[in-house]
């Protein structure tokens, strides 16, 4: 930048260059600076800045004033930091010098110190930033109160961090006055009454410590109507009984991310290779080529693993399937993105916008990307990071000259001494000393390739009556060999061959029908369903001891997955493809009629999302119990019910498709999956055209219409839900027609049409209430009386609403009963009656916390603090709020945060003038 310039935001707005400070000029244009530094190194368009500037009533000359101030900040900023792009402008900064940014890495790097007195002088750095509140020299804002709330809620999680580890050094008495002024700050806080309690306990104050519980539960009781967390709770209880106080947790920090599939235990050789990868790997990509079967994916692991160290925030993996069908870089993005915290309508649309929020959030991290099995260049450059702090290992089967400034390695075959290593480890060290001239000979008719030889170990060793010498003359005459094993693409195949004729039957057939689930990993009921008969346990071990199938690992329900290697699918496909079409269709319909019932069954159990339909029942034996909870199995089963979806479009199952689709939306609903929701609607909606099948269509559309909705395409929507109404009007099925208008009626009130809105609610109730769907009937009642409240027809919404909640009280569904207790207590709340808009919220809470509902509750407490916020009591506000937070964040629900943090800054602006003038 050619001269050091500093941005200070933590506190009254200051820029210095060379230590100097610069005058920034009237406050107009200090606004527009600090936006700028807010979204630096990002593009922001002169209508944002206008509706910054000049909140209110922007005057008719705003455009050229915002000029004029760009302008002159331009002259008074070195250099080119300020940039213009085509309409918009961007302040071009390193992240090290902004104060705000320098702030969120010491704590990140307190968080990972190796010992608490490096973690408090990190701390103690990071504090030491602070001048007060975040451009506390500016009038507010709206569109940085999200911002501006994250910084001030993360200056208080440091500095509950910081005394935290003062209480387990035993700083006690410091901390205890500290902590006196915080509380009386927060007095809802629950971490600093637990911190506190820690540090009267530890100075051997232990009545003053339950007085000071005492004092926490009767605030957070009778001012908030919540009972102390449970952390809280136990720790009084140990006070209590003279137990020994077990040292607090530190706070907790993102974990790493740790995306590698395991390394090879019995990894062998490639010492040379191993560190030249370790030189290579950088700021550039690293491509790791070679043929099939040569080991690129082992090495990269293998490589992975040892550099841990050096990428403290983790790796992330993903297999490109450049072998089958490559996967699209936009979902892989989603992945990654979800992965780094991003989630539902947080994650862009385009492939571009993705790849640009993939790397600001991969910003100021050193992390190790591995991108396996890659197609071309095109599918790489767009999951490459800009920060120098990260790495990119990719693995091809063939040569990428095109992608820019990377670096090539090209990985051969073994030479005489690895190979003989690896058939060594594979099949038993004793044994090939024993035999070294066969051991040498049978590694030399392997072709030195590492699967190879892999693979003539492991029938060693799951034959110990073989001499080496036998195997040695399965392969020695050269007439054969071709067929025995064989060097390149198709050198492997006689291996997989020779292999599979040792298999009994009932192997040989599984390990064919495999194939119909393309290149998924799948659980061990797979196979029965496969074969079509219980048990078939001792099918699947026999396949993974043969190395045919192989074990991938553990998913989130605890439970085994397995997967065929890219090449043994291929040659089982080859297998499966000389039986009859009829034959294969019937397989296929098997296994994913099994997986929709599983489907159906952990549906059922997760809070149902409105509008959603499932098909007619169809015919399975006998379907596995779920084996864990209802999200577990979603999560586990996500990618291979997204393929299940294709597959059976792709074999004319049009029924199991849209019912595939159709049990999944629940999970999509609550997790904000929605490019998976939009891609499986579309796939099976193509499906069910083909085949006239209009019932799969209308429930599809209807489907279709309510992610699009979520996505803010609201034309898009009006056209599926008005498709979706008339297909079912013309089968006859009027709570699917009701199901369809009431959507139309959400994008009408979203769009600020609540009186067609109210014409569309009220088409739907009539037709619920004909189809006796009294659930559905609750719900309208509590859409109708919402418009109501938006027209500010207060009467008539609270009508509806209470008669919405009679109905779900008769229904005996607390669940809805809590929702319309919380559009009530907003109710009350927007016309000035606060008590009452507390009691109901505080009544949502208690019924949705004993259903465990953490999703629903956050947006009580939320209520509540808003409510709280609105009576003055600013403080008690962010008490409730915290709370809030803390389950959003856990959740992932970034809608749900911003909120949060937008009512914490709304709170710490309003306290701020008393707070300042008892200062």
């Amino acid at each position: 930048m050619g001269s050091e310039v500093r941005f200070h935001l933590l506190g009254p707005l200051t820029v210095t260059v060379e230590g100097r400070p610069v005058a920034l000029g009237g406050a107009k244009q200090r606004v527009l600076l600090a936006h700028l530094l807010l979204n630096a190194n990002r593009t922001v368009t002169p209508g944002q800045l206008v509706e910054t500037i000049w909140p209110r009533e922007p005057p008719t000359s705003a455009t050229a004033n915002l000029q004029t101030y760009v302008w002159r900040l331009r002259r008074l900023l070195p250099d080119t930091l300020l940039r213009t792009h085509g309409p918009g402008y961007s302040l071009a900064v390193d992240p090290a010098a902004v104060d705000a940014h320098r702030f969120t890495r010491l704590v990140a790097d307190a968080g990972r110190a190796d010992s608490p007195e490096t973690a408090l002088t990190l701390l103690a750095e990071a504090e030491a930033l602070w001048r007060g509140d975040p451009l506390a020299d500016l009038p507010t804002a709206p569109a940085w109160d999200a911002e501006l709330g994250r910084l001030v809620e993360n200056r208080l999680a440091a500095v509950e961090e910081r005394l935290s580890l003062q209480v387990r050094l035993g700083r006690h008495d410091p901390a205890i006055a500290e902590l006196a002024v915080l509380l009386a700050e927060h007095p809802y806080r629950e971490r600093l009454w637990q911190q506190y309690l820690l540090a009267l306990t530890g100075a051997g104050r232990r009545a003053e410590a339950l007085q000071a519980y005492s004092t926490a539960r009767e605030r957070l009781v009778t001012e908030l109507g919540v009972e102390p967390g449970p952390e809280l709770r136990s720790l009084q209880a140990a006070i209590l009984a003279g137990e020994p106080i077990p040292e607090p947790a530190p706070a907790a920090v993102p974990s790493p991310l740790r995306q590698l599939p395991a390394d090879l235990p019995d990894f062998t050789g490639r010492a040379d290779y191993v560190r030249e990868l370790e030189t290579a790997l950088g700021p550039a990509p690293v491509v790791l080529t070679g043929a099939p079967g040569t080991g690129k994916t082992a090495l990269a692991m293998h490589v992975a693993h040892r550099l841990a160290d050096r990428y403290p925030d983790g790796q992330l993996y993903v297999d490109l399937a450049g072998t089958g069908t490559p996967r699209d870089p936009a979902e892989v993005l989603a992945d990654f993105l979800h992965a780094l915290g991003v989630t539902g309508n947080t994650v862009p649309a385009g492939l571009s916008q993705r790849a640009a929020l993939f790397r600001s959030r991969l910003a100021g991290r050193r992390m190790l990307l591995v991108l396996d099995d890659t197609a071309t260049a095109a599918q790489v450059r767009p999951l490459l990071p800009a920060d120098a702090g990260c790495a990119v290992l990719v693995t091809t089967r063939g040569r990428l000259p095109e992608l820019e400034g990377a670096k090539h390695v090209e990985l051969t075959v073994f030479g005489e001494r690895e190979a003989s290593e690896l058939l060594a480890g594979v099949a038993g060290a004793d044994r090939v000393v024993g035999e070294p001239a066969a051991a040498a000979a049978i590694v030399r008719c392997c072709g030195y390739l590492p699967l190879a030889i892999r693979i003539a170990g492991a029938r060693l060793a799951g034959r110990q009556a073989w001499s080496l010498r036998t195997l040695h003359d399965r392969l020695a005459d050269e007439s054969s060999r071709l067929s025995e094993l064989r060097v390149g693409d198709l050198g492997v195949r006689p291996s997989f061959e020779l292999s599979l004729r040792q298999l009994p039957a009932s192997a040989r057939t599984a390990f064919c029908r495999s194939a119909v689930l393309g290149a998924q990993d799948f659980p061990s009921w797979v196979l029965d369903a496969l074969l079509d008969r219980d048990g078939t346990h001792e099918v699947l071990d026999v396949l993974v001891d043969a190395n045919l199938v192989s074990l991938v690992g553990l998913d989130s329900g605890g439970h085994p997955r397995y997967r065929l290697h890219d090449l043994l699918r291929c040659y089982a496909a080859e297998l499966l493809s000389s039986e009859p079409a009829s034959s294969r269709r019937e397989t296929l319909s098997r296994v994913l009629t099994v997986l929709l019932a599983l489907a159906k069954a952990a549906a059922s159990d997760l809070p149902p999302a409105f509008g959603a339909m499932t098909g007619p029942a169809l015919g399975v034996a006998s379907a596995p119990r779920l084996g864990a909870e209802p999200l577990d199995w979603f999560t586990a089963e996500r990618k291979l019910l997204a393929a299940a979806v294709q597959l059976a479009a792709d074999a004319g199952l049009d029924e199991l498709a849209w019912q595939l689709t159709a049990a999944t939306v629940p999970f999509y609903d609550l997790r904000g999956a929605y490019d998976d929701w939009r891609r499986s609607h579309l796939t099976a909606l193509a499906a069910v055209e083909a085949a006239g099948n209009r019932a799969g269509a209308a429930v599809l559309l209807r489907g279709l219409g309510q992610v699009r909705l979520y996505h803010d395409e609201y034309a898009a929507a009006v056209h599926d839900f008005e498709r979706s109404a008339e297909l079912f009007a013309a089968l006859g099925d009027v709570r699917g027609e009701a199901l369809a208008v009431a959507g139309l009626g959400t994008v009408a009130r979203v769009r600020d049409r609540p009186r067609d809105a109210l014409e569309c609610y009220r088409r739907a109730l009539a037709g619920l209430e004909r189809a006796e769907d009294r659930s559905g009937v609750a719900q309208m009642r509590n859409s109708i009386g919402t418009t109501y409240a938006l027209l500010g027809e207060f009467a008539s919404a609270e009508e509806w609403l209470g008669r919405a909640r009679a109905l779900a009280r008769e229904i005996e569904d607390p669940h809805r009963e809590a929702k319309v207790l919380t559009e009530l207590g907003t109710l009350y709340r927007d016309t000035g009656r606060l008590p009452e808009s507390l009691t109901c919220l505080r009544l949502a809470l208690s019924i949705l916390e004993d259903l465990d509902d953490e999703r629903c509750s956050a947006y009580a407490l939320l209520g509540i603090g808003q409510t709280l916020l609105a009576a003055g009591e600013p403080v008690q506000a962010r008490g409730v709020c915290d709370r809030a937070l803390r389950v959003f964040r856990e959740t992932g629900n970034r809608q749900g945060e911003t909120t949060g943090l937008e009512l914490l800054e709304q709170a710490q602006r309003r306290r701020a003038p008393s707070a300042a003038a008892r200062s």
